[in-house]
């Protein structure tokens, strides 16, 4: 790591960050809406994005900062392992085609906001729509968390706020600067600010990656000698070299199958598609977004290459930063960095509104003001944002890194308890709301027992997200076994609740609803508060 300030890198760095800041705060010009008042426009942009802006604020949402932090992270410290993202991302797209355009129609057909709106108007359950929502929430916190880390990681690599006995607040400063800009045009101008940033943000990481891919072998003597150090690397230390090792392909596996399942489950990503304008943008967007797999491959090479050029580091998230200082000139330095930033400012502000959204259509308007009126609803939704990115500020601040990080796995077997009442409710009405309830507190206690059982060399409790599966006897995804105990008991209790004719609740949706486009007649975007929650 280089003594002091890196001036220029921080130079470059300071000027994509003031451009962005600019930005986001313009967007709230940038298809300015008649009614500015709403859910709809300053939550979901208008529910009003084409292909290309859709596909921009979706690469932007999923593919993170932590995301180009953490994988090459994960392989420069694990092997091939870490590729798992890989695979499920590619996975991810063909179930985004079969169920996400059922979803935005028949939220577009009766003004649903959040995937806990539909829940409700499906099932006709307040209880079970809370459920969501506070699952929703709680795995997003710590995701945002993370993001904020990303920043944390750059800040530190390029020597901004002092070593660890600087004070507190003269360490965490630049932080709070970041944070505090992030919130105020998240405010200002809601989801069109990471909607136009994200423009910037995915053209400086193709453009990094692309530079890295290329410049950086050539420093380092070709992939050759790359693989060969990598592979020493793990051999010495036991891992098998580059390829894991057959008893870890079961957590391979179910890792990749569990995230591509939860990835869409995830408040931001669905907040994302819906704010599209038509059912075929999301179509389109499933078959052009499997590009950023490709990108994220070549990223993970990365983290073979920061071995190769003998990266030394205590905390992994700073291996790739420190490549990054190491290798490129200080100039090119800060564009990586600010791809990094910029990175981490996109996603963070759709997570905040997703989670701000929940909280106000889902218990805000359904539990302590069912009259609220649009204006009323965006207010407290502006508000919430707010408070989201405080606690995440806090979680970072507060906490060892590695907490942040740990409960973030955790919030992805959180999620993946959702898919039931989310993707099932879009292709049948046969669950019975209350076997939807049951089956995600059973995958929710079991998931959350058994993370807290994982220990790691650092940690005692929740070290990670794989333990072994009952009745087989291999070590798997927590969240995926969860994830089926939930399904059977879902079953199973259906069957019984049938039997026994408990209420079904009332479903408020049609099927013509699931197939609906934003042309067709009785379409309608966003229904009167008296009316929206009529029913329930």
């Amino acid at each position: 790591m280089k003594d002091g300030v890196n001036g220029v890198a921080l130079a470059v760095f300071l000027l994509f960050f003031l451009a962005v800041t600019v930005m986001g705060f313009l967007a709230s010009r940038w298809r300015k809406a008649e009614n500015e008042h709403s859910l709809d426009e300053w939550g979901l942009g208008g529910r009003s994005f084409g292909t290309w802006i859709t596909w921009f604020l979706l690469g932007g949402d999923l593919y993170t900062a932590y995301t180009f932090v953490a994988v090459p992270a994960a392989i420069y410290a694990a092997g091939a392992a870490g590729f798992f993202a890989v695979p499920y991302t590619i996975l991810i797209y063909p179930l985004m085609f079969a169920f996400l355009p059922r979803l935005w129609s028949v939220s577009h057909k009766h003004g649903y906001v959040t995937t806990s709106d539909f829940v409700r108007g499906r099932f006709g359950s307040k209880g079970l729509s809370l459920a969501v929502a506070v699952t929703g929430i709680l795995a997003t916190m710590p995701y945002i968390a993370l993001q904020l880390v990303g920043i944390q990681a750059v800040l530190d690599v390029m020597g901004i706020g002092g070593g660890e006995d600087t004070n507190w607040f003269i360490k965490d400063l630049p932080l709070l600067i970041a944070f505090g800009v992030l919130a105020a045009y998240t405010y200002s101008s809601g989801l069109r600010a990471p909607a136009l940033i994200a423009f910037v943000k995915d053209a400086l990481i193709y453009i990094v990656i692309a530079v890295a891919i290329i410049y950086i072998p050539i420093k380092l003597g070709g992939f050759d000698d790359i693989f060969s150090a990598a592979s020493d690397k793990y051999e010495a230390a036991g891992a098998g070299g580059l390829v894991p090792n057959a008893a870890s392909q079961w957590t391979y596996a179910t890792l990749a199958l569990g995230s591509a399942l939860a990835l869409f489950m995830y408040p931001h990503s669905v907040t994302a598609v819906l704010s599209s304008r038509s059912r075929d943008v999301i179509r389109r967007n499933s078959t052009i977004l499997p590009l950023y797999s490709l990108m994220l491959g070549l990223l993970g090479l990365l983290g073979f290459m920061a071995i190769a050029a003998g990266v030394k580091v205590e905390n992994g998230q700073l291996a790739i930063p420190q490549l990054f200082e190491n290798m490129f000139p200080d100039w090119f330095t800060g564009v990586a960095f600010a791809a990094i930033g910029i990175g981490a400012l996109v996603p963070a502000a759709i997570m905040s509104i997703a989670a701000a959204n929940l909280f106000t259509r889902n218990i805000y308007r359904d539990f302590l003001k069912p009259d609220a009126t649009p204006a009323q609803e965006t207010k407290v939704s502006k508000l919430v944002s707010l408070l989201v990115k405080v606690g995440a500020l806090v979680f970072v601040l507060g906490m060892d890194k590695t907490v942040a990080i740990n409960f973030q796995l955790l919030g992805g077997i959180w999620i993946l308890q959702t898919m039931p009442a989310l993707v099932g409710g879009l292709f049948t009405r046969w669950f019975h709301r209350w076997a939807l309830l049951a089956g995600w507190a059973v995958g929710m206690i079991y998931g959350t027992v058994a993370a807290y059982g994982v220990a790691s060399p650092t940690q005692k409790h929740f070290g990670g997200s794989s333990a072994e599966i009952p009745g087989i006897g291999e070590i798997g995804y927590i969240g995926l076994t969860a994830f089926v105990l939930n399904l059977v008991v879902t079953v199973v209790l259906t069957f019984v609740l049938k039997a026994v004719k408990a209420p079904e609740g009332v479903d408020e949706t049609k099927p013509g609803d699931y197939t609906a486009d934003a042309g067709d007649p009785g379409v309608q975007v966003e229904l009167p508060p008296a009316t929206a929650g009529a029913g329930h």
